[in-house]
């Protein structure tokens, strides 16, 4: 059956059809209807929120708009896969298909490759991969998608203790979360040695009905894993011996948690600073006063100056990322926007005029 995937256009009230600027200004706007700070005791706005940012990190690049547009929830695995939406001629219908039995998995492979196409279709199944007519995983897409090392088990030695692969997985994160470090559940599809072949992928002289012939099977793993204050788009957090396993008594890989930090509307990251613009009455602009700013961190008084002018940045050292490593924490860059007075009176504007009057 096929699996209902989550509707980013739906998540931004826009169309299909809508335009860079029609996503930003939807991103925009609905971010800041859900934002959690304005939320405070709604328990689950954090996740409205992250919801919206994550429609708007796929809408809003080209590419992956492509990807989601052509292949729906499965848009990852595809481009993972290295497969280009532009090129692939599987049909663009219903993900819902049945393969006639007479067809072999070499004709779908020849035809993915770019041989030529053979005649039915194919199922796709959440979970479960291609299957033919007979309920059989395609050996083809088992490797496309990487459950199938039979190529890397023969070039290795035999008895040669070997480490197993590396894994990524992608998570992301919000610019508050990265300030003070969090946790998250990762459930992943890890391969595991066949206890049926003991990873050989031969049995009783005949392939192993269990994986294949691959020698490996699927596994469903959950780790809880610790995302340390910090990280920044592209940071890779090590979680040890827990990717593929090794061969011949090799070490288990590792698996890779691959940072992104999701886009705020509010806070601007820039290299370790964080930006934020804060609105000033023109009257305290004039005559200088204090405004209180809500940071990611908690409130903070800021001495506005008298004559502070519209655009003006204020610095405040150590309120940025914090420090990591050999890196100094980083400062929050606060850019002025000077409120002018709407709706005066004719008396209030008078007294502009007055004062127009006396600095001429």
């Amino acid at each position: 059956m096929p699996v209902a995937f989550k509707d980013y256009y739906a998540v931004l009230g826009i169309p299909r059809t809508a335009s860079e600027t029609e996503i930003k200004s939807a991103f925009r706007a609905k971010a800041r209807e859900v934002h959690p700070d304005t939320h405070p005791d709604d328990p689950t706005a954090k996740e409205k929120f992250q919801e919206v940012n994550e429609a708007y990190e796929v809408l809003s690049d080209a590419s992956k708009r492509r990807m989601y547009d052509r292949f729906g929830e499965d848009w990852q695995r595809y481009r993972d896969a290295g497969i280009d939406p532009d090129d692939v001629r599987t049909s663009t219908g219903p993900r819902q298909y049945t393969r006639p039995t007479h067809q072999s998995d070499e004709d779908f492979e020849r035809w993915f490759t770019g041989g030529d196409a053979p005649s039915g279709s194919w199922e796709w199944s959440e979970g479960g991969g291609f299957r033919d007519g007979g309920g059989r995983f395609s050996d083809f897409f088992n490797l496309l998608f990487g459950n199938d090392e039979r190529e890397d088990r023969r070039g290795a030695r035999p008895g040669r203790p070997t480490r197993g692969d590396d894994l990524e997985v992608h998570a992301d994160v919000t610019l508050r979360e990265t300030l003070h470090g969090t946790r998250r559940k990762m459930t992943l599809q890890t391969p595991e040695t066949c206890p049926t072949c003991g990873g050989t992928g031969i049995i009783r002289g005949g392939t192993c009905p269990t994986c294949n012939g691959t020698g490996q099977i699927s596994k469903t793993k959950t780790l809880e894993v610790k995302i340390p204050m910090g990280v920044k788009t592209g940071s890779r957090v090590r979680i040890a011996g827990q990717g593929g396993p090794g061969m011949n008594g090799g070490p288990s890989g590792d698996v890779y948690l691959m940072i992104n930090v999701l886009p705020d509307p509010l806070y601007r990251l820039e290299g370790r600073n964080i930006r934020m613009d804060a609105k000033v009455p023109l009257y305290t602009a004039i005559l200088g006063g204090e405004k209180v700013l809500e940071t990611l961190t908690g409130k903070v008084a800021l001495t506005i100056p008298a004559g502070t002018e519209n655009g003006r940045v204020f610095r405040l050292r150590g309120k940025g990322l914090p420090a990591s490593g050999k890196q100094p924490a980083g400062d929050l860059l606060v850019t002025i926007q000077i409120e002018l007075p709407q709706n005066l009176s004719d008396t209030e504007k008078a007294k502009f005029a007055e004062l127009r009057d006396m600095r001429q």
